[in-house]
């Protein structure tokens, strides 16, 4: 079936009542037949509903119908993308270990990285997504994961997807990439040799900012990467915390497996069966949506770059842009909504940012209503002076979420706002 029709059918037989939407079952816990079906069911020897902290009815459509639109083997819905993105690098990395990332990444995945694992003893280390040969010279034997975006946010550098995979493979390690701002309506790295993705479905997803959300996917036969990979023993030998289960033998889709039996199960990042329907509805127009932010993201594109005022617009589908052929490569039907300007300075983007009328400053992307933020003092102001010229980002860059209202009225408000 083609993505139209996942997004609406995937994941959901209809329950005995014939309900065609989803149930939202609002439940904690789930009763047991008898002693037998319980420890059945902990000990893997049946699947089924235990405690919705690990799973629900609800949570698992979105889980199989986001797997599906990703051409996954399986999904782990989370409570945040960040949960997402943290048990992803927790599920292969421990204290001792490393993983190599983009350096043009959402502020709050570079502070994790840098900041964050460090404490825990996972070290970063950094290449330009530009130059995918560069992993080579950081890969060492405690290497155990890659790390980048899709599409970046905010600078839209389009990832070669195809040669950072192959890097990885030659050196039978995990790629994990964030696919939050192509959605998988754009892009599906998973066809490109990626292992992992991983989204913020408080995004694109949900499409109107109602839910926060995450999710991981795996591509089929991951385990054929994974068993008796010196780099994951975690994966091949009895895991003592679930009676000695060692994943690679379950014939289960095993990363996202691991996740959900140690990661969610003892840090409970669980998403809310409520936020799990939500995020079904917002699946169900996502592809007209993404049509539409990425149609009217050109149109507001090619105005920036012709204003006077415009030092620089990051948006990969101009004809201008660098990244034009990796565009039309991976993200054949569109770019989304996400853009970034610069104006040159402070002072200017903070006029601009306070005098757009229909764009509003938040710190958010992939709303229906289009969005205006200065990432210099929100998303990446945690960020060192050369951290910031690493990611991307200037003082004068302001980052754009193009919604879904009409795109000359949008053009409009910042041809106002540029020459109040």
């Amino acid at each position: 079936m083609e993505k139209e029709t996942l997004a609406i059918h995937s994941g959901y037989i209809k329950d005995a009542q014939g309900t065609m939407a989803v149930p939202i079952y609002q439940t904690t816990a789930y009763q047991f037949k008898d002693i037998e079906h319980a420890g059945n069911l902990f000990s893997l020897k049946e699947l089924g509903n235990i405690y919705t902290r690990l799973n629900n009815p609800t949570t698992d459509v979105f889980e199989k119908r986001v797997a599906s639109l990703e051409n996954g083997a399986g999904a782990l819905a989370t409570a945040s993308g960040m949960s997402a993105i943290t048990y992803s690098i927790m599920n292969v990395a421990e204290s001792g270990d490393n993983i190599i990332a983009s350096s043009k990444l959402y502020g709050g995945s570079l502070t994790l990285l840098t900041h964050t694992l460090k404490r825990f003893g996972i070290e970063a280390r950094f290449f330009d997504i530009e130059h995918p040969a560069h992993i080579e010279k950081l890969i060492d034997e405690n290497t155990k994961g890659i790390f980048f975006e899709s599409l970046s946010n905010p600078t839209t550098t389009v990832a070669d997807i195809d040669a950072i995979s192959e890097i990885a493979n030659r050196y039978n390690i995990i790629t994990i990439v964030d696919n939050t701002v192509a959605s998988p309506m754009l892009c599906n790295p998973i066809d490109f040799g990626v292992d992992i993705v991983v989204h913020s479905a408080s995004k694109y997803i949900t499409g109107q900012g109602l839910a926060i959300g995450g999710a991981i996917i795996e591509r089929e036969n991951l385990v054929e990467k994974i068993k008796e990979n010196p780099r994951y023993p975690q994966f091949n030998t009895p895991d003592v915390s679930y009676h000695g289960l060692v994943y690679v033998d379950t014939g289960l889709p095993l990363f996202t497996l691991r996740a959900r039996l140690l990661f969610l199960r003892d840090m409970g990042a669980a998403l809310a069966p409520f936020n799990s329907w939500l995020f079904i509805q917002g699946l169900e127009t996502l592809p007209l949506r993404m049509k539409q932010h990425s149609e009217s993201a050109l149109q507001v594109a090619e105005f920036l770059e012709n204003h006077p005022k415009v030092k620089l617009v990051n948006y990969p589908k101009l004809d201008s842009s660098k990244y034009r052929v990796l565009a039309d490569k991976y993200l054949e039907n569109g770019a989304s909504g996400l853009m970034s300007f610069d104006v040159g300075s402070y002072e200017d983007a903070t006029k601009i940012v306070n005098s757009v009328e229909i764009f509003t400053l938040v710190a958010n992307i992939g709303d229906s209503k289009s969005i205006i933020t200065h990432p210099a003092s929100t998303t990446h102001q945690q960020l060192s002076d050369s951290e910031m010229v690493e990611a991307g980002v200037s003082k004068g860059l302001i980052r754009l979420s193009i919604g879904l209202e009409n795109a000359n009225d949008l053009i409009n408000d910042l041809k106002q706002a540029l020459e109040n």
